[in-house]
């Protein structure tokens, strides 16, 4: 019998783009953070991140990457999972689209799998909140008009977070889940 998947979601919350989309067998603190150092060598640092508050997200190895790297961790309301909104969309296209409908075999079909899927959801699929334009498309917009958003293949360097829970302001924020 095959283990479990679990997912690393990464979500732009300015211009929806899926940064990162991993599955694994497990999905540990220590794991969240090489990738997040991976997403910012390549494309910026955010002000914020937004997470719920899974054990990955909660451990000290979370706890000392947000402090060495200076980004400001935001957790939303345990059992509010609306004020994490992008991501839970998200989360839930890709159950309803990819995940229910797909039966993997192994670990290394599911991450192409789900690398396809991901690709797809950023370059061919208008967002009626983007003025139907794709996540990719409109991140390349925003680079060309002049705004501080992208800084390699079109993923917005500090994306803002959706609600601004109580005592935070609206700073700009990548959102996470897994």
């Amino acid at each position: 019998m095959r283990p479990p998947l679990s997912y690393l979601n990464i979500v732009d919350d300015v211009t929806r783009e899926c940064l990162a989309a991993i599955p694994d067998t497990s999905i540990s603190g220590r794991r969240v953070t090489r990738e997040l150092t991976t997403l910012i060598d390549g494309r910026g640092k955010p002000q914020m991140i937004v997470s719920d508050n899974g054990t990955e997200f909660t451990s000290n190895a979370i706890l000392r990457w947000s402090k060495e790297h200076q980004v400001e961790w935001h957790y939303i309301t345990p059992g509010k999972p609306m004020q994490n909104g992008y991501i839970e969309s998200f989360n839930g296209r890709m159950r309803d689209e990819l995940l229910n409908e797909s039966l993997f075999l192994d670990l290394e079909q599911a991450r192409k799998i789900v690398t396809a899927w991901v690709a797809d959801y950023n370059t061919r699929r208008p967002h009626s909140s983007l003025g139907y334009s794709t996540p990719a498309a409109y991140a390349d917009r925003l680079t060309a008009t002049g705004h501080p958003a992208p800084l390699h293949e079109g993923s917005a360097c500090w994306p803002v977070a959706h609600t601004a829970p109580m005592g935070v302001s609206t700073a700009e924020a990548l959102i996470v889940d897994g």
